[in-house]
């Protein structure tokens, strides 16, 4: 066990990537006529389904930050550095990758569908944001730290702005960054604003892990913040809005889902820490730590990636309820099984990738 290791970092990632596993396979093959938004059991999926995605661009700052953090310690933040550059573009090219049509390209065939976005370009590209921030506060840990919360607060008030952005003056390829309009899955606005709450959290841990009470602290802190974002957020913006009269504010508390996730997600984190000593040596550590090949597998399971046949088109929108979800616990226990025994690690890719680039 490596010292200061976040362990319950790597739950929270495993309890993300399964709820997107089970979440895109029912998602992708339950029949339309039984998702019923007044049936109670589909509210609970469709909720525990939206903070999936909060959740893993969080824990991704938090991971990636802490890691950029420590190595300032032993004087390796240079190589660190460098090593996220290549992470993030290599997320990047994967998330290309695996939308890439290459039946179609074989027949001469280029269509727009492979410059869609998705979660791999935006965590990719947040990753490269982050690095040129902390090079930009000069490796500072309280000014990075500042700068970081301050970003993802803004980028989440601003919501309401870009909503509706119009991109059609850009190249396709920098507006789908920017605008679902096109098909993109994710944005990079405000998704970053996750990745800076969650850098944010990891200086917490970098400047005040070995202090006494710190976990206590910091646990009823998630746990407090996290509540009062989920129930009392709206009000206050809205009460903001009462007393400035600034119209921007009671958008935001009509259509709240930024803040209030953000509070979903550091109760998640404020639950997985506080028993974190219960799972440092369990299975769902080993599966947190193969999120990307276990993304990688479930894509071209699901959607055909690469071959152009996968469940979406074999099956579609034609199972029930209890199809679906029988369905989707064997799919999940058969991609974490592929991932944790037949596939190299995520390490081994990065090795051999910085070897094909010339780098130690």
């Amino acid at each position: 066990m490596k010292a200061n290791r976040l362990f319950f970092i790597d739950a929270v990632r495993a309890f993300a990537i399964i709820m997107m596993l089970q979440g895109h396979f029912v998602d992708t093959l339950l029949a339309v006529e039984y998702r019923d938004e007044d049936n109670l059991a589909f509210q609970i999926w469709k909720y525990f389904r939206g903070i999936t995605a909060p959740t893993f661009f969080t824990i991704s700052g938090i991971i990636f930050t802490y890691l950029l953090m420590k190595s300032k310690k032993n004087g390796t933040s240079n190589i660190r550095i460098k090593k996220g550059a290549i992470r993030g573009a290599m997320l990047i090219a994967i998330g290309y990758a695996l939308r890439a049509p290459v039946f179609d390209w074989i027949q001469g065939v280029f269509k727009d569908y492979f410059l869609i976005v998705d979660v791999l370009q935006c965590i990719g590209l947040s990753i490269l944001l982050t690095i040129l921030i902390y090079l930009a506060t000069f490796k500072k840990s309280a000014v990075f730290s500042l700068v970081m919360i301050s970003i993802g607060t803004t980028v989440f008030l601003c919501e309401p702005l870009y909503r509706s952005l119009d991109t059609s003056h850009l190249p396709l390829f920098i507006a789908n960054y920017f605008t679902k309009t096109n098909g993109s899955v994710f944005t990079i606005i405000p998704w970053f604003g996750y990745m800076t709450y969650g850098a944010f959290i990891a200086t917490l841990f970098y400047g005040f892990l070995e202090k006494n009470k710190f976990k206590t602290i910091l646990v009823t802190s998630l746990l407090i913040i996290g509540t009062t974002l989920i129930w009392y957020s709206s009000k206050f913006f809205n009460w903001i809005y009462l007393q400035s009269d600034i119209n921007l504010f009671e958008k935001v508390a009509y259509y709240n889902y930024l803040f209030t996730r953000l509070g979903n997600v550091l109760i998640l984190l404020g639950i997985f820490y506080c028993f974190e000593k219960y799972i440092k040596q369990s299975l769902i550590l080993k599966i947190g730590q193969k999120t990307l090949s276990i993304y990688v597998i479930h894509f071209v399971i699901i959607y055909g990636s690469l071959t152009g046949v996968g469940l979406h088109q074999i099956i579609g929108k034609n199972l029930n309820p209890y199809q679906a979800g029988a369905g989707a616990i064997i799919f999940v226990a058969t991609v974490c099984a592929l991932s944790l025994y037949r596939v190299k690690t995520n390490q081994f890719i990065y090795i051999r990738l910085r070897k094909l680039l010339g780098r130690n």
